[in-house]
């Protein structure tokens, strides 16, 4: 398996006659470089779990997500490179024949169990009793939770700035269960706004799950949180998570050959839609040095591209 590249993300340039008019600046810093497994702030996620994991002496790991979940895809890539069984709790009915993603999770080794998409509602599926029933028919495992966020998954992704070596005034990233953002918000200074783009209908609920986030972080690792200059976007899920229309096919299609970078239609792909309009649409960001985080994820493209028939 490739190594794992954390240290020499490239950023990218993003040139654009509007937003030349606009004296912007927008930059791509290539997470999805990391791995092309556990690409992005997927591994940003995983890496200090995976310390803890091996430290406690657990040789298995199990963790929750959706039949297309890049989480479910990267967790069972680091398992046999970092010497671990792993088992996915995936919401839904069983899938034959398996979409690209969980083909990709079961070439890796991952186990599934299926249940039932009431009971995997977040206020079910963490219930202790819940968690015995799993311990008793798998053995003991490390729980990773649903998207990896935890506070060791916050700490790794306060480690995504290290690779942004100019000065900037905004950074945005993709939101799915807000791990991510409230990595960089713990991480960069109160001049620097951040925006997190979420890719649920009704986003909003996201606002307290990363306070909370920042609260146990900061309670945690005994430090405090300056930034307060952040916001979170919930116009641009665009139907729904993992909902897809055609004006974003076209928006990620004319991006690769423009640029020559992949967008994700979940996460990314979304983020850039959205960024983009709010800048042709007011003055807010002109004059402004702006960070796009590309959190990875293009391994779910394959089965977007398959159902849907359609090629990127």
């Amino acid at each position: 398996m490739p190594k794992i590249n954390e240290n020499n993300i490239p950023l990218q340039k993003i040139t654009a006659n509007f937003l030349t008019q606009k004296k912007i600046e927008l930059y791509v810093l290539r997470e999805d470089l990391i791995h092309p497994e556990i690409s992005g702030n997927k591994w940003r996620k995983l890496k200090y779990n995976l310390q803890e994991a091996k430290c406690k002496g657990f040789n298995q790991l199990l963790t929750f997500g959706g039949a297309y979940s890049n989480h479910i895809a990267a967790t069972a890539a680091a398992g046999p490179d970092f010497g671990f069984k792993t088992i996915g709790i995936i919401r839904g009915d069983e899938i034959s024949p398996l979409n690209a993603t969980l083909q990709l999770a079961q070439g890796n080794g991952m186990i599934f169990k299926y249940i039932s998409r009431e009971q995997y509602r977040a206020n079910n599926k963490y219930e202790t009793t819940f968690i015995k029933e799993l311990e008793k028919e798998y053995g003991q495992f490390y729980l990773v939770p649903e998207g990896g966020s935890n506070t060791l998954a916050v700490k790794g992704c306060t480690e995504i700035i290290n690779n942004i070596k100019i000065d900037y005034d905004v950074i945005c990233c993709a939101c799915g269960t807000g791990g991510t953002l409230t990595g960089i918000i713990a991480s960069v200074n109160n001049d620097k706004r951040v925006l997190g783009f979420s890719a649920l209908k009704g986003g909003s609920f996201l606002e307290k799950d990363i306070r909370k986030l920042l609260f146990d972080y900061s309670v945690q690792y005994d430090c405090n949180i300056e930034n307060m200059n952040w916001e979170l976007i919930t116009d641009y899920h665009l139907g729904g998570f993992a909902k897809i229309k055609p004006e974003l096919i076209g928006f990620i299609r004319e991006f690769k050959e423009n640029h020559n970078v992949v967008l994700d239609f979940i996460y990314t792909g979304k983020m850039l839609f959205g960024l983009y309009d709010m800048i042709k649409n007011s003055s807010q960001f002109d004059n402004k040095t702006i960070i796009v985080v590309h959190t990875g994820g293009i391994q779910g493209n394959k089965g977007f591209e398959d159902r849907l028939n359609i090629a990127i």
